[in-house]
């Protein structure tokens, strides 16, 4: 299968190289935002619709949460305007689109897990301009997965987990990290398991990807540090002691409810995630 993925040199990116191509043996072009810059319409369409791939995975997106909140053109062109073009140009060369978003489209105060199908209310630019995306894919694109992520780390990094361990093996005070803002810590390795099966699943419309089960950003540094043996003490603190120019949510967590309507199987819990990562991965 011809598969092309924007993005291609990111975390998420770099992961399903290896999964798609390296491992799966799918013919695979995976441009970095330098080759292939989703803001322009035309560049978009010489890559989809000159290459007719039978699939395009959208993990092109300008993800620094903080960064967006000043640079709000940016935001919109890359994760607005870049998936519409991206869309526009699957429809005409009929792939199959499948596009990455993330649980900032929500507030991010509710009570229980958001479901696929919760009303959106993004408090961040990013949240905003992913949620424009996804408006996007639907509009233009008929056969479209949109696939919400969240709390996400793979190889390579950069990611919360490659923070903790650097951090973590440092001589020095206890760490205070924060005990208040829940989610499911997620994998890229867990994400492109739900990906392959969605290659050519007749599923259509928006899907959670995350990991199974919850933690806090401390329970999830204290597992960091038990897998990896790391000894610096933790503590835990809140949202308030660490203020940012974007809020960040409180409830990130995604319920995997259209998976289990349709049948597919539920993520790895995120324990299970962490020490597949460690094991198949080690210090990277």
């Amino acid at each position: 299968m011809k598969i092309l993925i924007t993005g291609g040199t990111g975390m998420l990116g770099r992961t399903l190289v290896r999964r798609l191509a390296d491992q799966a043996g799918h013919e695979v072009r995976a441009p970095g935002s330098r080759e292939l810059d989703v803001s322009s319409a035309q560049a978009v369409h010489d890559a989809i619709v000159g290459w007719q791939p039978r699939v395009v995975i959208h993990c092109a997106a300008h993800t620094k949460v903080d960064a967006c909140e000043t640079e709000l053109e940016r935001a919109f062109a890359i994760n607005g305007i870049g998936s519409a073009n991206v869309a526009i140009a699957c429809q005409r060369a009929g792939a199959r689109l499948l596009a990455i978003s993330t649980d900032y489209v929500f507030r991010g105060d509710a009570e229980r897990p958001y479901r696929e199908w919760d009303a959106a209310g993004p408090r961040t630019v990013y949240g905003q301009s992913k949620l424009a995306g996804e408006e996007a894919v639907r509009t233009h694109c008929a056969d479209h997965v949109i696939a919400r992520v969240a709390w996400l780390y793979g190889p390579g990094g950069p990611s919360f987990l490659h923070t903790m361990r650097k951090v973590g093996a440092l001589a020095g005070d206890p760490l205070k990290v924060v005990a208040d803002q829940i989610g499911n810590p997620t994998s890229t390795d867990v994400v492109a398991d739900g990906l392959e099966q969605l290659l050519e699943h007749p599923l259509v419309g928006t899907v959670h990807l995350t990991c199974s089960g919850e933690t806090s950003w401390f329970g999830f540094s204290q597992a960091i540090f038990a897998q990896y043996g790391l000894t610096r003490g933790i503590v835990p603190c809140t949202t308030a002691d660490f203020p940012r120019p974007a809020p960040r949510p409180a409830n990130s967590r995604l319920e995997k409810a259209v998976l289990r309507i349709h049948g597919l199987p539920q993520p790895q819990t995120w324990e299970e995630a962490l020490v597949r990562y460690r094991l198949e991965y080690g210090s990277n």
